[in-house]
């Protein structure tokens, strides 16, 4: 068996949560079954007929497949490697995968001859048990913004996340505390748009395994805590051209950025309410999607400007980028990548006009009067509302991720929730995503 013992495949499902196997090394190239029941699972383990899940035929199998070419060493044990898993059904694509998503998405612009680049930036709280048999936020009162050292992370559990990230191949930029005490960004280098999410999918459960074995917790998820700032999940795209260089740049116009950089801001500005379910898809996401906060509320974009949901920093040459804002931490990373490359495409195969860039100070003075949804139900029917974006990501998976999140939110609803708009989270709210997120 070599030098080790097992491979552990793990591959997001429809929530954005690892699911897998362990597989003895000598077979795990040959895959492993699992029940595409999954796909009908709620936060709460309820099991619902949704598409895909075939609840009512069966109960079927999809194969999670892996290349052995990808694994990587594992943050458990020297016997134990790691894969991100492919999943097939009946020797095709999963259709309701959301790893399945990313690769037509990446497809969809190869075809057009460019090749997705992805960089995430990724923010969570630490946390630490109360006593109770719930989580507080891990004290840090020396902290601050841009913070390094013991004052930001006394436990020094980012440190070791930084440690083990950099043994298992997951490469990063950056790391820093974020403006609240105990919270911090974390950023990954850019990366081809596939591998680039696979890895934000293993950072993100290997950092919070590292923060449990320590005896802590780290969460990505949106607004875990009251009177507190949220945490996005930040998808930064690029193209490599025919010539293998980035082909948002124009060294030709005022402002550097190609026509095809336009394009494609005008596809996310288009598309913002439909994107909205997809990347800020729990009803969580919505105490952070607010007006005046440093998120995507708004349908715009503006040069290095962080109230704008699309932000086109100032860097030109190989680092220009679009960073999309909108998605927070719960979001299925393969699934946000792909509803950003795809709302994008849209703008350049549809040739949308580019709107004017946001340059108003983006609290009270706006320049767009589209916005986000307010909350899960209203951003479910804009989806609804927008074939061509649930088509380019994919019909079967945007039906199957409808008919989980309304039951979702009437769960949310039955417990006594709110449609009204809120900064806090409800105590339903901790107990159906905090485990997961």
């Amino acid at each position: 068996m070599g030098e080790y013992e097992r491979v552990r495949v793990l591959w997001p499902d429809h929530l954005g949560i690892a699911r897998g196997k362990y597989l003895p090394a000598d077979i795990a190239h040959l895959g492993t079954g699992h029940c595409a029941s999954v796909f009908g699972l709620g936060y709460d383990r309820s099991v619902i007929p949704a598409p895909g899940s075939f609840m009512l035929e069966g109960l079927k199998d999809v194969q999670a497949r892996l290349d052995p070419q990808t694994l990587r060493p594992s943050w458990e044990d020297d016997g134990t490697k790691v894969a991100v898993g492919h999943l097939d059904f009946e020797g095709k694509p999963f259709s309701y995968s959301a790893r399945h998503a990313l690769q037509k998405a990446i497809a969809a612009w190869q075809q057009l001859g460019y090749n997705p680049r992805i960089g995430f930036e990724l923010e969570a709280y630490v946390l630490e048990p109360d006593g109770t048999g719930g989580l507080r936020l891990k004290a840090a009162p020396r902290s601050y913004v841009y913070g390094t050292g013991v004052t930001a992370d006394p436990a020094g559990v980012i440190d070791e996340v930084m440690a083990v990230s950099a043994a298992c191949g997951l490469k990063l930029e950056s790391v820093n505390a974020e403006f609240d005490e105990s919270q911090f960004e974390l950023t990954l280098r850019h990366d081809e748009a596939l591998r680039a999410a696979d890895d934000a999918f293993l950072f993100r459960v290997m950092a919070r395994e590292i923060a449990i074995k320590s005896g802590h917790d780290l969460t990505f998820l949106g607004k875990p805590l009251h009177g507190l700032s949220g945490s996005g999940l930040h998808v930064n795209i690029s193209l490599d051209g025919p010539d293998d260089q980035n082909a948002f740049v124009d060294d030709g116009a005022a402002d550097g950025l190609s026509a095809l950089a336009k394009g494609a801001l005008a596809g996310l500005c288009a598309h913002h309410r439909a994107m909205t379910a997809l990347c800020a898809p729990t009803v969580n996401a919505y105490r952070r999607l607010r007006p005046g906060e440093f998120a995507g509320y708004w349908a715009n974009w503006g040069y290095e400007h962080r109230f704008a949901a699309n932000r086109v920093p100032d860097v030109r040459g190989p680092a220009t980028r679009i960073e999309s804002r909108l998605a927070d931490g719960s979001a299925n990373i393969h699934l946000a990548a792909a509803t950003v490359l795809q709302a994008a495409l849209l703008g350049v195969t549809a040739q949308l006009e580019c709107p004017d860039p946001l340059t108003t100070d983006g609290f009270e003075e706006i320049n767009t009067d589209v916005s986000s949804a307010d909350n899960l139900h209203d951003a479910l029917t804009y989806l609804a509302d927008d074939s061509a974006l649930m088509n380019a990501v994919g019909a079967d998976l945007c039906a199957n991720f409808l008919f989980i999140k309304h039951a979702e939110w009437d769960r949310y609803a039955a417990a006594g929730g709110s449609c009204e708009p809120s900064d806090n989270p409800t105590e339903w709210e901790i107990a159906e995503y905090l485990n997961y997120h």
